[in-house]
């Protein structure tokens, strides 16, 4: 397990680095820069040694191998840089726009959790029933509905049946607890119950295996009560792949916060993100990207070590 974990260690630095320098070049590919946003409309009317003088400011005289140079050296000093746009320093930033997006992904992902695992077991004990039936289709469904659409459909529709409209103010949880859920239990409902869709369809194919393997019908010969068998013998043995999905729901989940926020107008990382794109603010993605990067990467070692926990049959060599 040592073994395992410190070559999955070894191979974070290299994925991280690898997915900021396609992103870094990217961008920069890019019609327009920094300078363009800064100068606006009278872009054709400018100096060029004016112009010339705010690419050397900017760093842009340089190619962009060597600018993703100049800021990676900044990172091993533990820099993430400044924003080309605001000037101020991109670690302030993330420091208060972090933890907005780290509450709306984590509401969202409980959500889906129970939602999707307590649908998909009963299902699966259910199958072929009118409850199966219900619960298969409102799986189709999530899969099959954009967030961003669901999202428009529920600001439409509130102001014009209930007249409710989005909360426009954000206040941390640790200042005003009820105001601050007031403009996210919307959002994390609808980022919740798009990500359960796919949990709950392996949730209930996974448990339906195990309720067809000998041991369970031995429980069920013994005359165990179905609540024993389900959660003590079935539902333990099958939680395993659904850990995997719900690992692999958190990229899924950090997009849809990044269309959220904009809609909702939530100051978190991804709102961020699109306005650095927008602006050409380079540091800025390149800055949202490593830490987004890194929370994926994380979060599937996670689930890795998860399995030696939940099931101690799980080894690596």
């Amino acid at each position: 397990m040592q073994q395992y974990l410190l070559k999955r260690f070894a191979l974070v630095i290299p994925t991280i680095l690898g997915l900021t320098l396609v992103v870094a070049l990217a961008v920069r590919f890019l019609p327009g820069d920094v300078v363009d946003q800064l100068l606006g409309e009278d872009v054709s009317f400018v100096n060029p040694e004016t112009r010339r003088a705010l690419e050397e400011r900017f760093g842009l005289d340089r190619s962009p191998i060597e600018q993703y140079a100049v800021w990676l050296t900044n990172l091993a000093q533990g820099e993430l840089g400044r924003s080309l746009i605001s000037g101020r320093p991109i670690t302030e930033e993330l420091k208060t726009r972090l933890p907005v997006t780290f509450q709306l992904g984590l509401m969202g992902l409980l959500i889906a959790i129970l939602i999707s695992i307590p649908v998909g077991v009963i299902s699966a004990i259910r199958q072929d029933r009118a409850v199966d039936y219900v619960g298969r289709s409102i799986a189709i469904v999530l899969l099959a509905t954009p967030s961003f659409w669901i999202a428009l459909l529920a600001i439409t529709y509130g102001f014009i049946f209930f007249g409710w409209t989005p909360p426009l103010k954000y206040s941390p949880p640790w200042e005003n607890l009820s105001e601050n859920l007031r403009v996210l239990w919307v959002p994390a409902i609808i980022l919740g119950t798009h990500a359960s869709g796919t949990i709950m369809r392996i949730t209930r194919a996974t448990v339906l295996e195990v309720l067809r393997q000998d041991y369970v019908r031995t429980a069920w010969a013994k005359g165990l009560r179905e609540r024993v068998v389900i959660l003590r013998h079935g539902l333990r043995n099958a939680i395993i792949p659904v850990i995997t999905v719900i690992g692999l729901q958190i990229p899924p989940l950090l997009g849809g916060t990044v269309i959220l926020e904009r809609i909702f107008s939530i100051p978190g990382m991804g709102n961020f993100l699109l306005t650095a794109i927008q602006q050409r603010d380079y540091p800025v993605v390149q800055a949202v990207v490593l830490i987004s990067s890194f929370i994926v990467v994380l979060s599937n070692l996670l689930v890795d070590i998860g399995y030696a926990i939940i099931d101690p049959r799980v080894r690596y060599s």
